[in-house]
């Protein structure tokens, strides 16, 4: 296809709407227009995008009157104020943020996943979450080697799930850790240098926080398994880039071989093996960051479950978390693009 599309970044300010306009100038994506638009403290400043300065508008419902495109990072509530208005103007909204993600009308998309999912009908289609995303990228593919019955999933999640501010928290706690000055965390709900703690969500009336509820609901959503047996632990690391997650996927009969495990892997879009023995080589955050594909090793039997193994994975948040997996539908539904890395 030769057309060019109208785009509005919505959320442009962002840590995933900066990725974002990195992404669409990298990718090439024909853009005839590009609207940024965030919240009225931001109207006027501009972002660089193929070489020119671009104001920033303030998001109204108006704002996407001739937009073909419109791809949402800035919130539940700013999205649910402001998807329909988009698709009423005639635009297709790809959301990252959760206001949709559970809605049985919307599509919980990961495109190297569950694009079967799509219908034609759908003008709005949800991101889920990356702590998912990164999750399944390393799962699905061992579907073909068996039933999975059960995962077991323990996560070191970075600085950028939680946005540029807490980023720039953990960058400034750490300096000043360095320095010998102790400082209050800003964003942070507890000391962020040199510790970790719990998820920073609310913790519900089973114990869960909401992260560790989001991923256990989303991936049942995603995988089409309702009743998926699946425990999650998420934990906030002091790393700026890339979450990190332990998992254990335990399956209805025996597990399949080290070997399956690895040839499914490798040949999966998406997902890169590194899992060198010899050198105790396996995935790392400083690795993954600024990648497209999610990284998996580890890669062992479960000596504890023959019906299990394990593996460990790390994904960039901002990209294949989140800005990525977005463009990766737009290219889908307005290029007729396999969604490929």
């Amino acid at each position: 296809m030769n057309r060019e599309f109208s785009v509005a970044v919505l959320g442009a300010t962002g840590a995933v709407g900066n990725e974002m306009l990195r992404l669409l100038e990298q990718r090439a994506f024909p853009i005839r227009e590009l609207r940024l638009l965030a919240s009225a403290r931001s109207a006027g400043k501009t972002l660089s995008f193929r070489e020119s300065e671009i104001a920033i508008q303030t998001a109204t419902p108006e704002s996407f009157a001739g937009i073909d495109l419109g791809l949402f990072s800035a919130g539940a509530s700013r999205s649910r104020e402001l998807a329909q208005a988009a698709v009423a103007a005639g635009a297709v909204v790809v959301d990252n943020s959760s206001a949709f993600r559970m809605n049985e009308d919307v599509p919980l998309v990961v495109p190297e996943i569950n694009w079967d999912s799509v219908k034609p009908e759908n003008r709005i289609f949800a991101v889920p979450n990356c702590t998912a995303i990164v999750l399944l990228m390393a799962v699905h593919p061992l579907r073909q080697l068996g039933r999975i019955d059960r995962i077991i999933l323990s996560t070191y999640q970075s600085a950028s799930g939680g946005g540029a501010a807490l980023m720039a928290d953990l960058e400034k706690q750490t300096q000043a850790a360095i320095s010998g000055q102790s400082i209050a965390p800003e964003v942070s709900p507890h000391p962020y240098a040199f510790n970790l703690f719990s998820h920073n969500t609310p913790v519900n009336e089973h114990g869960y926080n909401e992260e560790e509820w989001k991923v256990i609901q989303e991936s049942r959503k995603i995988l089409d398994m309702p009743d998926l047996k699946i425990n999650v632990t998420c934990v906030r690391v002091p790393i700026l880039r890339a979450h990190s997650e332990s998992i254990t996927v335990e399956f209805a009969g025996p597990a399949p071989s080290e070997q399956a495990v690895r040839e499914v892997l490798s040949r999966s879009p998406g997902v890169r093996v590194v899992d060198d023995r010899a050198a105790n080589h396996f995935p790392m955050p400083a690795e993954a960051s600024g990648q497209d594909d999610v990284l998996v090793g580890r890669i062992r039997q479960d000596v504890s479950n023959p019906n299990a193994v394990c593996l460990f994975a790390c994904g960039d948040q901002l990209r294949k978390g989140a800005a990525l997996n977005a463009i990766q539908i737009a290219e889908r539904i307005l290029l007729r693009e396999p969604a490929t890395v």
